[in-house]
C-alpha cells in the first residue's frame, strides 16, 4: 500500500457563496507524522473532519487504506482512525479511566465486559500521557490542558493505526507540550503509527513532523518536507505578518514581529543559535 489516506480534489464549503478548501490533493504514506498548518479560517479543522468522515466534501475524494472513507461503517473506520479534538468536555460524569476504557469497547467481545488486556492498555496510555493520577477524577473537574491529555490517551487506548489529532497541544504548559509532542513521535517510530496533526505552533511542529501540508486563508496549499515548505516569505504571504527566521540545530524558527513589540525591526535571517 503506498498511501494510508490519499486526499483527491477535494473541495469544501459551509455554504454555497463561499468555499473553504479548493481541489486540495495529496496523500500520507503508512507511517509518516504530517502537520497541517495554517491561518485561522483556512480550514485545518475541517480538512481533519472531512478526512475522518465528520464532513463529506462538496466535490473530491477521501481514502483510508485505498477504500472512500464514506464506505465504512461507524464501527469500521473507528478501527482505523483515532480522533482528537481541541476541547471536548462529556455531558455525562464519566471519570478519567471510564473515558479512555470507551475507546476499548470494539475489544470487549461478547461478554460486553473489559479483558485484562484492554485494562493494561488503558493503564499504558494514562501512564504515557502523565494522566494516571487523575484516573478516579471527574473528566469535567480537570483543566483543559489535563483534559487534552485525557482524550490523547483515550487516542492511544483505541489502539488505531492512524491518529488525527486537532491541536494536541491546546492548554498545554511547555512541559507537557514536547511531552505530547515526543510521544507521538515514539508512537511513530516505535509502532509505525500514521500522525496528522494541526497546529498553530509551526516552530514545535517542525522539529517532529516529516511532512506539512499549509494551507492559504485564500484557498491556496503548499505541501512537502518543513524544510522546504518553511521559507521566510511564504510564512509572511500566508500568515500576513512579518517574521525574524533564525536557526535551531538543522531546523529552522520563526518569531512574528508585531508592530508594537519591544523589537518590531525586520532584521533579517539570523545566525544559527548553537
Amino acid at each position: 500500500m503506498s498511501s494510508i489516506v490519499e486526499v483527491n480534489n477535494l473541495s469544501f464549503g459551509y455554504t454555497c457563496e463561499r468555499t473553504i478548501l479548493k481541489d486540495i490533493s495529496f496523500e500520507v504514506k503508512p507511517g509518516t507524522f504530517l502537520t497541517i498548518a495554517g491561518p485561522n479560517g483556512a480550514g485545518k479543522s475541517t480538512l481533519l473532519n472531512l478526512m475522518c468522515g465528520m464532513l463529506t466534501p462538496g466535490s473530491g475524494t477521501v481514502r483510508v487504506e485505498a477504500e472512500p472513507i464514506g464506505s465504512y461503517s461507524n464501527e469500521a473506520l473507528a478501527a482505523k482512525v483515532a480522533v482528537v479534538r481541541q476541547e471536548f468536555i462529556p455531558a455525562f460524569g464519566f471519570t478519567v479511566i471510564e473515558m479512555v476504557l470507551m475507546a476499548r469497547t470494539r475489544y470487549f467481545g461478547v461478554s460486553g465486559f473489559e479483558s485484562r488486556a484492554d485494562r493494561q492498555a488503558v493503564n499504558e496510555a494514562l501512564e504515557a500521557t502523565d494522566t494516571a493520577q487523575f484516573a478516579f477524577r471527574l473528566l469535567s473537574s480537570l483543566s483543559g490542558g489535563e483534559r487534552q491529555r485525557v482524550l490523547i490517551a483515550r487516542a492511544l487506548a483505541q489502539d488505531t493505526s492512524i491518529l488525527l489529532l486537532d491541536e494536541p497541544t491546546s492548554f498545554l504548559d511547555l512541559k507537557h507540550q514536547v511531552g505530547i509532542y515526543d510521544l507521538l513521535k515514539a508512537a511513530q517510530l516505535e509502532k509505525g503509527k500514521t500522525i496528522v496533526a494541526v497546529t498553530h505552533d509551526i516552530n514545535l511542529a517542525s522539529q517532529y513532523c516529516d511532512e506539512i501540508l499549509l494551507l492559504g486563508a485564500d484557498g491556496s496549499y503548499h505541501a512537502g518536507k518543513p524544510e522546504s515548505v518553511l521559507s521566510c516569505d511564504l510564512i509572511e504571504k500566508v500568515f500576513d505578518v512579518d517574521v525574524y527566521v533564525g536557526k535551531v540545530g538543522r531546523e529552522n524558527f520563526f518569531i512574528p514581529l508585531g508592530k508594537l513589540a519591544k523589537d518590531s525591526r525586520k532584521t533579517g535571517n539570523g545566525p544559527p543559535l548553537p
